[in-house]
């Protein structure tokens, strides 16, 4: 039986440096090595994913483990002198606290190239060993409280985020806000204005906002907003905030990258009973009611007890902790302490409990599988057999002439023989 070929010839020439490397650097007692490339202990290594394929053919067939334990050497060999000190440039600024390069790490990672993907993945690899030293020399705690904030459009994120800041600087934290802002359907742009309206935020040292555009992300997050989390946390801030589009039902993707889901709500806006859906709900571990100042502290008070009372009809998703409503106001500060308080005690008992770490290592497996899918709708999109048939069955789906399913059955039977015929079984 032999080796299939599994890589695209693309892809070939960043195999040549993995494949010069010592076998040493590998756990090479667990595989039965023979003489030559063909050989049962024949590797494959694939430089582009950043990730060791290790390859074994055993008795019962090929099977294929993913080598988690792959070094840095092995990430960098296929780089060019250039690019090597470009990516070792961000590392060491990024490490240093130094703004401008968490600024460009940040774009790095959202660029579409191809190659950028790669340099971007390889600056991750070593910000992720950099930040599990981290959590070592602090016993084992993540060093960055993660908190995702989402509400209504009009619920006052903004003036509540730089209020909260403001608040958190100055007793001596690092912060960061990711604001997503949604992007045209129509153009494709993005006002990105949330850095605009905090202006007096914007303006400390110790805080870092950075606002992306969603690009049309369902669940108003972009993809690559994890990847800026952990890129936010390598460069000292120890509070990472999220800010989302809006509420929605597709508006899981943000409680599957944080530590704590926040949901904001005005006062008086409209039917209670629309905001009380389970999908998000649900999701929240601390509901608060913004603007309680004023002539608005009668319907905030309202809108209180009618949470509070929904909330005890709805499943909890952590055993130790029970979400609770607050009200709050951004204009005279009233709340705000007090809600930071809830937030200080949800993440002590969520920590104690094992329940936070529970939760981070379940969010990377979702993160994970969310970017496979994602990446696998890209190559079928660019795959020769679909894009050569894609126009034809398109105009037959508009004319009526052909259903969309036979159509999406016949482009997949199409990618699946060409896929074939390129990577045989054998």
């Amino acid at each position: 039986m032999s080796i299939p070929v599994l890589l695209r010839q693309p892809q070939q020439h960043a195999l040549k440096g993995l494949l010069r490397t010592p076998s040493r650097h590998y756990h090479s007692s667990s595989l039965s090595t023979h003489p030559g490339p063909r050989g049962p202990g024949a590797r494959l290594f694939d430089s582009p994913g950043l990730h060791c394929t290790k390859w074994l053919l055993l008795s019962h067939g090929l099977k294929r483990q993913l080598c988690v334990q792959t070094t840095l050497k092995e990430h960098t060999e296929g780089l060019s002198d250039k690019e090597q000190r470009f990516v070792d440039k961000l590392y060491t600024g990024l490490i240093q606290g130094q703004r401008a390069c968490l600024a460009e790490a940040i774009t790095l990672v959202e660029s579409t190239h191809s190659r950028k993907k790669e340099l971007a993945q390889v600056l991750l690899q070593r910000v992720l060993v950099y930040h599990r030293e981290q959590e070592q020399l602090n016993r084992g705690k993540p060093r960055a409280f993660r908190v995702g904030l989402s509400g209504p459009p009009g619920a006052g994120k903004s003036t509540f985020i730089e209020y909260f800041g403001k608040m958190l600087t100055e007793r001596g934290h690092k912060l960061s806000v990711l604001a997503v802002d949604p992007s045209s359907c129509t153009s494709g742009g993005s006002l990105l204005g949330d850095k605009t309206r905090m202006t007096e935020l914007s303006r400390d040292m110790n805080a870092y906002i950075r606002p992306s555009p969603t690009r049309g992300t369902l669940g108003g997050v972009t993809r690559t907003t994890n990847e800026a989390i952990l890129l936010c946390e390598g460069g000292g801030y120890d509070i990472i905030l999220i800010e989302t589009v809006g509420v929605g039902q597709s508006e899981f993707a943000v409680a599957d990258m944080v530590d704590m889901f926040v949901l904001l709500l005005p006062p008086a806006g409209g039917d209670e009973l629309q905001g009380i859906k389970r999908g998000i709900i649900e999701m929240a571990d601390l509901v608060a009611v913004t603007k309680s100042d004023g002539d608005l502290v009668v319907p905030a008070r309202r809108i209180q007890a009618e949470y509070v009372s929904a909330l005890k009809l709805l499943r909890r998703r952590s055993k130790v902790w029970r979400p609770t409503v607050v009200r709050i106001s951004a204009r005279s500060g009233e709340g705000i302490t007090e809600m930071w308080d809830k937030m200080r005690e949800f993440r002590d008992l969520m920590l104690a409990s094992g329940e936070l770490t529970a939760r981070r290592q379940k969010q990377q497996k979702v993160w994970m599988w969310s970017l496979i899918q994602e990446s696998v709708l890209q190559h079928f999109r660019s795959h020769p057999a679909v894009r050569e048939q894609l126009p034809l069955l398109e105009r037959k789906v508009l004319s009526g002439a052909l259903a969309p399913g036979l159509a999406a059955d016949l482009l997949l039977k199409a990618f699946k023989v060409e896929t074939h015929e390129m990577h045989p079984v054998q």
